[in-house]
């Protein structure tokens, strides 16, 4: 129900709140997917982007604005297997799983000990 000026009439049962927003499901735009999912999701986007296959999600963590995940790649398969270059992303996810940023931070052959 509106008023003639436009703005959302109180309802019985409201306790005198009136609003000019309109429900648009905020509520579901704020839903964080779990960490499983996260981790899933920034494996494919990674993947699908870079166009090489995942190897390893090395980390998953909350964010304030969603997920932060390490995802290692295979960048240049080589024979033997220890000697193919791997490569480490830092992946940003939003609340639902949605890629919005990644980077490389680490590349290394997987035979190769970290050191750090």
């Amino acid at each position: 129900m509106t008023t003639e000026a436009g703005q959302a009439a109180a309802l019985p049962g409201d306790r005198g709140r009136m609003s000019t927003e309109k429900d648009t499901g905020n509520e579901q735009d704020e839903k964080r997917v779990d960490a499983l999912t996260a981790m899933r999701q920034a494996a494919a986007q990674l993947s699908e982007m870079l166009q090489c296959e995942p190897d390893s999600v090395s980390a998953v963590k909350a964010t304030e604005d969603g997920w932060s995940a390490d995802v290692e790649v295979v960048e240049l398969e080589r024979v033997p297997d220890t000697m193919s270059v791997l490569a480490s992303y830092r992946v940003q996810l939003d609340r639902q799983g949605r890629l919005m940023s990644y980077e490389r931070v680490h590349r290394y052959a997987r035979g190769q000990i970290d050191r750090r």
